[in-house]
């Protein structure tokens, strides 16, 4: 297991412009590697916005042999608000030069099982692989009950190792419905990197990255197994850390 990188932004702004240069270094990293695709699997929530603003704005990007996946998806239409999928067309996609075909998403049509079962063919197919699929960056987001992924806190799916991808019908927040990757693909990754912004995350924080009583939160059992782990995080966020981070300047490349 790789260390741990815990690294403090002083704003929110900053944070989003070392976030899309590491998505970047990372793609020329995986490209000059093999040359055949890097893989990123997206998460919902505030990384929408971030990507969309950062990542178009950097230099000479290109998106065209990207693999783009989704760690988690809510089963809604498309151009249902919640649709993750439906936000990055709208905030992302449309700005950069990703093939259509390089965008596996789910299929909201059918019902919650058929729809894992669907999604998980459409990352063995991606992958050329019936093992675990190795994406080379996973983008996590994490909520104030310390979910990640649909991976909620005491869920019967933290214990899933068999399946990639798994349905939940009862997720504690709406809606029920949603698939999502399980913990044996997410510590698959090359790189894990968690976007945490906000003064409301920081006792949640605390627990996931200091330890506390009671279980592990789902955020804290990410430790990928060959990978790189980060946590980046706003000085509000990060307000109720005692443990060494790193706070790098303006401009920092990780």
């Amino acid at each position: 297991m790789s260390e741990r990188r815990v690294v403090v932004f002083s704003s929110a702004a900053e944070l989003g412009a070392t976030l899309a240069q590491l998505v970047s270094s990372r793609a020329e990293k995986a490209l000059s590697t093999d040359g055949s695709f890097f893989s990123l699997g997206l998460s919902g929530g505030s990384l929408v916005n971030i990507l969309g603003k950062d990542l178009p704005a950097v230099q000479n990007l290109d998106c065209s042999k990207w693999l783009i996946g989704f760690c988690d998806e809510r089963l809604v239409p498309f151009n249902d608000a919640e649709s993750t999928y439906g936000l990055y067309k709208n905030h992302l996609f449309s700005k950069i030069n990703i093939p259509e075909n390089r965008i596996l998403a789910i299929d909201p049509s059918l019902p919650v099982d058929e729809c894992a079962d669907d999604y998980a063919g459409k990352l063995r197919k991606a992958f050329s692989t019936q093992q675990i699929p190795v994406f080379d960056m996973l983008l996590l987001g994490m909520g104030p009950d310390g979910h990640t992924c649909s991976l909620f806190p005491n869920h019967p799916l933290l214990q899933e190792i068999q399946r990639t991808v798994a349905p939940i019908t009862d997720s504690p927040k709406p809606p029920l419905q949603r698939v999502t990757m399980t913990l044996p693909v997410v510590n698959a990754a090359r790189c894990v990197v968690f976007v945490s912004t906000g003064g409301s995350k920081a006792p949640v924080l605390k627990q996931v990255l200091e330890g506390g009583e009671g279980p592990a939160l789902p955020a804290s059992l990410v430790t990928p197994s060959q990978g790189e782990l980060f946590w980046l995080l706003d000085e509000p966020a990060a307000s109720s850390l005692t443990s060494q981070v790193e706070r790098p300047g303006p401009g920092a490349k990780l």
